[in-house]
């Protein structure tokens, strides 16, 4: 497992951005043996959740094994606390950022594939949120999307007003990062609105893995999202076990999504 931190100037963040990635090309022993190894390794851009950074990952999961086990490098990026949406409010462009900017400048640096069969995104809770959103948004560059316990909060952003206590931030928090509350569940900012247009136009949809503890208090949304995604004939696949909003759960099922990616025939839902 080889690990770095890098620094980079992002054009559409307009100042330098810090990331994370692990990489399985320096596995010393066992690679003759895992089958993952007879083909190039997949690129998983790995999204952190609110309050975090691009190091959470790094820190609470054993990246380095698991990236050695399926022949998969992660890459990192530091979304802030910005729901990796684009927001023409603030000039903040963490779409484009994430789902083109990063992708393109690791490529470049690193020398990754550039095929959509070998780029995946996943993330956890905000995290979880943006993977979905960003593998709608550019379904042609991410071929798969795990998603864990993820923040599907557009939905219920109407009903927020400015007098409303909330646990996690404020409503001018979310109206700095949505825009209008009242009107954001109609737009692109809507992982819903994003998905049906790919399916109504005929695109090709990633391929979509969804994971969420049972006692984790976004487990409502994460159903109701799969439930969303079945009413359009859109497939996906949805785990639920014992577990709240976590890093026990993200590590568990982090395996489960990658095993469901690259392992089939060992995957039980």
């Amino acid at each position: 497992m080889a690990h770095f931190n890098g620094t980079f100037f992002s054009k559409m963040l307009s100042r330098p951005v810090h990331f994370t990635a692990v990489l399985s090309n320096d596995i010393a022993y066992g690679a003759e043996n895992n089958p993952h190894f007879k083909r190039p390794a997949k690129n998983v851009y790995l999204l952190h959740g609110f309050s975090g950074c691009d190091s959470d990952w790094f820190t609470n999961a054993p990246l380095g094994e698991i990236a050695n086990r399926f022949n998969v490098n992660f890459f990192m990026p530091n979304g802030d606390n910005n729901f990796y949406l684009d927001q023409p409010q603030t000039g903040c462009k963490y779409q484009s950022y994430v789902g083109k900017e990063f992708v393109d400048y690791t490529r470049k640096t690193f020398g990754l594939s550039d095929r959509c069969e070998d780029t995946y995104i996943g993330g956890l809770s905000m995290g979880g949120f943006g993977a979905l959103h960003t593998a709608f948004a550019y379904p042609e560059t991410f071929g798969k999307v795990i998603a864990l316990s993820s923040a599907l909060i557009q939905n219920g952003l109407s009903h927020f007003t400015p007098d409303m206590p909330n646990g996690m931030a404020n409503y001018d928090y979310y109206a700095w990062v949505f825009g209008d509350l009242k009107t954001a569940a109609q737009t692109d900012a809507n992982p819903e609105v994003l998905v049906r247009k790919l399916k109504e136009s005929g695109a090709k949809i990633p391929d979509i893995f969804m994971a969420c503890g049972t006692e984790d208090f976004l487990i409502q949304p994460n159903r109701e999202f799969k439930a969303f995604l079945d009413s359009i004939d859109v497939p996906a696949t949805f785990v639920t076990a014992p577990g709240v909003h976590d890093f026990n759960f993200w590590r568990t099922h982090l395996v489960t999504g990658l095993t469901w990616a690259l392992e089939p025939e060992n995957f039980k839902a």
